[in-house]
């Protein structure tokens, strides 16, 4: 079996005795102390002892700061339970558990303005911790280790809403702390129906995996249905993903492990807005306007923003130049989203779009039609790049 204790070398059985004797003032507040448990720290620092000591200690800090001891008693709230897109469903070829998340059903935005973002990464953190425990219980029953976790993403109906800036913080926070706190337990990540905008949101997320994450990335084309199965028995993969599990009332999506999340509803929202920090601060003079010019070289990245302003609304369009290094007034541009005028002193907007061509693109703050009075604008804009590489594996199929 891969990643077995007796495939170390003499210099790795050295270093994990080292290791384990480094550690003896923490042993008893960890969740296991076997081999197995303190290699994973070892391989994920390449058997470095002090990076490996160093991020196990924060590790610890990390369990206590999440209790994640007691984390498994721990009930999230109403509307994280029933519009968290995820779910446990079966187990891989090799007896791990697969852990299922539905990107369609995902509505950041509306979790966000629902709970804290600390309670949604909880929701995830005891969802690692009932994937580990079920690991545990298939190490018993199956007679070998079981210490790794197989995901599939399905990536179906991503759009440009799941590229909110808030919401991909969260996702990259979420990241960074399974990177540092659930080292070397993912087996492998699949992603289906992958479309044309993927390679963008995977390259929001490549900065907060590590390389040997992301070698573990399969993405499957249009014969996934197909290839899936090569992963996962047919009889632990429901109807839905192209195998024979359904649930008990033959449901093929298999709602009772699965929960496929959908639009939050606004009576569970607790406020308006979600606080952002901007990058840049301006003031638009009355009967006036900004343009923020923007160089896309290419088709196909998008284009992300948030604003709000103070003093009242302010007016807000996209447009692409059609001569280069020049300013041109509105109606010499090509308009790419409609100007109109927003209560942006009241509720912070968003939004982006995917640049079909290449040229200069213009977010036009418009405070023309205010003859008396000066807007104050707060905004942050970013271009995302593809990923060239996603990009060149979802062209092949």
């Amino acid at each position: 079996m891969s990643g077995q204790v007796g495939d170390l070398s003499p210099s790795q059985e050295r270093a994990l005795a080292q290791f384990r004797e480094n550690m003896q003032d923490v042993l008893a507040v960890l969740p296991s102390t076997d081999d197995y448990f303190l290699l994973r720290w070892l391989r994920a620092r390449s058997f470095d002892l002090k990076k490996s000591e160093d991020m196990l200690r924060k590790h610890v800090k990390f369990r206590k700061q999440q209790d994640l001891d007691n984390i498994l008693a721990w009930q999230p709230s109403e509307v994280v339970r029933l519009y968290e897109p995820s779910g446990f469903c079966g187990h891989d070829r090799e007896g791990s558990p697969v852990w299922y998340r539905i990107i369609r059903g995902l509505d950041l935005k509306g979790l966000l303005l629902s709970v804290s973002k600390q309670e949604i990464l909880r929701f995830n953190f005891r969802n690692l911790e009932l994937l580990l425990r079920d690991c545990e219980q298939q190490s018993q029953e199956l007679g070998k280790k079981v210490e790794k976790i197989s995901t599939v993403f399905d990536f179906e109906g991503l759009s440009l809403r799941h590229l909110w800036k808030p919401g991909v913080e969260l996702i990259q926070e979420f990241l960074s702390a399974l990177e540092a706190n659930y080292p070397e337990i993912l087996k492998n990540l699949i992603v289906v129906k992958a479309p044309r905008l993927f390679p963008v949101a995977y390259n929001l997320m490549k900065p907060y995996i590590s390389e040997e994450t992301r070698r573990k990335v399969v993405i499957l084309g249009g014969n996934w249905k197909q290839e899936l199965p090569k992963f996962i028995s047919p009889d632990q993969l429901p109807v839905e993903f192209g195998g024979t599990m359904t649930d008990p009332d033959g449901n093929p999506k298999c709602l009772t492990k699965i929960n496929y999340g959908g639009d939050v509803p606004q009576h569970y929202y607790l406020r308006n807005h979600v606080r952002v920090q901007y990058d840049h601060q301006a003031t638009v003079g009355r009967g006036s306007s900004l343009q923020v010019d923007n160089e896309i070289l290419f088709p196909g990245c998008v284009l992300r923003w948030q604003f709000a302003s103070d003093g009242g609304d302010i007016g807000f369009g996209v447009f692409l130049k059609t001569k280069m290094g020049e300013r041109q007034r509105a109606g010499e541009m090509t308009e790419v989203l409609a100007s109109q005028r927003y209560n942006a002193h009241m509720v912070p907007e968003d939004g982006s779009l995917t640049c079909t061509e290449a040229g200069v693109y213009v977010l036009r703050f418009d405070n023309t039609y205010s003859l008396i009075y000066p807007k104050h604008v707060s905004y942050t804009v970013e271009v995302l790049l593809p990923d060239q590489t996603s990009l060149e594996k979802i062209e092949r199929f």
